[in-house]
């Protein structure tokens, strides 16, 4: 467990009440051993135990459930609409279509599932705001928008200047569209709470037990540290971590850092911008700059594509206070002149970010019977869930509309070896 804790994961650990799980200390024998306790290994495991209720799951986290990205990310849940050209590329319309309308069902299932299990994740479905705040990012909205609508999925509202800059807390934004579905969440809590719930199923969970190695065919062999684990089936649920465990993984990411800040709570002053609610705001840049208020009236802004890891080491960086502060505080005052600095912390997380900005899932070509799932390219609260549904249909041999898509087909875009991609990748970002 790392020394320097993000503040949604620090504040999430101070408010469990619930007793420190174990470490792999034995051999054990399941049908489907997951590697990574974040988002997508827990909502996979979820479906799976949901779909077939005999069937036995076992995660193994490395460290804490929700460590990494799923315990730091800012807690935006943005669908699949802002995606919608490279979905269509790669699966063309008609599935394009369907996994945009399966991204919005899942902003309302994954809100309805927490008040049914009672985990209590500052959900607010309050929609998501898509802003531009200059030219280039005009007309990069209403491609996307024109698209979404030639489509049959006219999901964004066009909003005036004075009301997207009333609405979204700055004067900055040159002009907006707004989506009723997105919201944020409390991303430590959330992850926390998918944790106990899949327990409580019967999900067994093993944490501060780093896979260190596996083998084997139509019987897998895990090894920890202190204990092995005996398989039908694996699935790595490992997002940035994926390169370093595999070399197959390595070109399919590209690591970048994924900074934010938070402040103390200032609920009055924030309420006078119109961030009293929680809706999700994101520009339209490349790497976007994205924020949001909390229930308590804190705010949160973060800025992706900062800090590039060479060869996707996730770098000890990651773990640190953001490298970036004075990044995030200039864009913090040229969104908020009238706002104090009323700095809380910083923090910064690594982004598996893909060629095409899509997640992936697929089948090792020579391990059939080990599944993986990652590249959600910074946007991954939602997706993530649907991670679930594609990982639980692949590891129970399901032919669904999961199966058959192209999104689980494997990886199919690889970036240049290095030292290339980095100096590609200096020159992109901004």
């Amino acid at each position: 467990m790392s020394g320097y804790q993000p503040f949604w994961f620090d504040d999430a650990l101070q408010s469990e009440q619930c007793a420190k799980r174990p470490s792999l200390s034995t051999k054990i024998q399941t049908q489907i051993c997951i590697i990574g306790g974040g988002y997508t290994g827990l909502w996979s495991a979820i479906k799976i135990k949901h779909k077939s209720p005999d069937t036995d799951v076992v995660i193994i986290e490395k460290g804490l459930c929700g460590e990494g990205a799923s315990g730091r990310n800012g807690g935006c849940m943005l669908t699949f609409s802002s995606k919608f050209n490279a979905l269509q590329k790669l699966c063309g319309r008609e599935e394009a279509t369907r996994l945009v309308r399966a991204s919005e069902n899942a902003v309302t299932e994954i809100a309805q599932f927490c008040v049914e299990h009672q985990i209590e994740a500052d959900i607010r479905t309050h929609g998501a705001i898509f802003t531009a705040t200059n030219q280039a990012q005009v007309n990069s909205l209403n491609k996307i928008n024109t698209a979404l609508a030639d489509s049959g999925l006219p999901l964004w509202q066009g909003m005036a200047t004075d009301e997207v800059q009333q609405k979204a807390g700055s004067s900055l934004h040159l002009s907006g569209l707004y989506s009723g579905f997105g919201g944020s969440v409390h991303p430590g809590k959330l992850v926390r709470g998918l944790a106990r719930f899949a327990e409580q199923i019967g999900v067994r969970i093993y944490e501060n037990s780093p896979m260190l190695s596996f083998q084997g065919q139509n019987k897998i062999s895990v090894k920890t540290p202190s204990g092995v684990i005996q398989a039908d089936k694996l699935i790595f649920a490992t997002n940035a971590w994926s390169p370093s465990l595999l070399p197959y993984f390595r070109r399919s990411v590209c690591l970048v850092s994924s900074d934010m800040l938070i402040t103390e709570p200032m609920p009055e002053l924030l309420s006078a911008t119109g961030l009293s609610e929680g809706h999700a705001v994101a520009d339209s840049r490349i790497f976007v700059h994205y924020y949001r208020s909390t229930p308590d009236g804190r705010l949160m802004l973060g800025k992706g594509g900062n800090y590039f890891s060479f060869g996707d080491k996730v770098s000890p960086k990651f773990d640190q206070p953001s490298a970036f502060e004075d990044k995030l505080k200039t864009a913090y005052s040229r969104f908020f002149p009238d706002l104090p600095m009323k700095l809380a912390r910083t923090w910064n997380g690594a982004s598996d970010r893909s060629v095409n900005g899509l997640p992936f899932f697929g089948a090792l070509p020579a391990h059939p019977q080990v599944l993986y799932g990652f590249g959600y390219s910074g946007n991954g609260v939602v997706q993530s869930y649907l991670g679930g549904e594609f990982l639980s249909s692949m590891a129970l041999e399901q032919d669904n509309c999961w199966t058959r898509s192209a999104m689980a087909q494997g990886i199919k875009l690889r970036f240049p070896c290095e030292p290339f991609r980095s100096i590609g990748s200096a020159l992109i970002k901004g």
